[in-house]
């Protein structure tokens, strides 16, 4: 079982949310019926897989709409012989625990980089909900495939959702605390970067929904995530 912190465990005891030490790691590996929201997701990785099947040992990068959307990702990280982009917008961190089977299981990746949460809680769910949903993820990867580094990319602030920053911050807290107690994974704060000196979201870093990234965004996380690939 992983070692985490006593103030992790406590918070997520004191939210009602952990089972004795957590979840069970065998429980995250177990194959779940898709939701409809997600069928054409993995339809099309499913398709994908079959025309060519992702060599194991890459880097593979999962999580919603700020992984999907981000164009030529596999091109950007040269410096990976494998990358390999399985996002699904609207998903939760939830979901990819849920669906780790599908989703991590199959490529054998050296390393899964992760992004999700946010959307977690713009739907209500509290932080310590996002971090159990985590602890599973990071369990159910552990039990299938040891070897495989964990990176996690913090949530984003973004204008849209300034409403939710309190919130992000708590998250990004309890995941950050909870993965400087894990071997060989990572925390990679992309929140810090993306302020301005007001504390406010960067305005020049989104598109016009205010939500998503633009190219400019992006060029910032590739800047941060690339020293933990390599």
């Amino acid at each position: 079982m992983i070692a985490i912190s006593r103030a992790v465990v406590s918070l997520l005891f004191a939210a009602g949310l952990a089972q004795p030490v957590l979840a069970q790691s065998s429980a995250a590996g177990l194959q779940a019926a898709i939701d409809p929201r997600w069928t054409s997701s993995f339809d099309a990785f499913a398709n994908a897989d079959k025309q060519k099947m992702p060599a194991p040992g890459g880097v593979l990068f999962v999580g919603s709409s700020s992984i999907r959307l981000w164009d030529n990702l596999e091109q950007q990280f040269n410096t990976a012989p494998i990358v390999v982009k399985r996002g699904f917008g609207g998903s939760r961190m939830e979901d990819c625990a849920a669906y780790l089977s599908r989703l991590v299981i199959p490529y054998k990746p050296r390393t899964v980089v992760v992004y999700a949460g946010e959307n977690d809680l713009a739907e209500g769910r509290r932080p310590e909900q996002v971090l159990k949903s985590f602890t599973r993820f990071v369990e159910g990867v552990r039990a299938a495939l040891p070897a495989t580094r964990i990176a996690y990319v913090s949530i984003k602030p973004s204008i849209a959702r300034v409403g939710l920053l309190a919130d992000i911050r708590a998250t990004n807290a309890l995941i950050g605390e909870y993965v400087s107690h894990l071997d060989n994974a990572r925390y990679i704060d992309v929140f810090t970067p993306m302020l301005d000196s007001r504390g406010a979201p960067r305005a020049e870093l989104f598109r016009e929904d205010r939500l998503h990234m633009n190219q400019a965004g992006y060029a910032l996380w590739h800047d941060l995530i690339s020293p933990s690939l390599r």
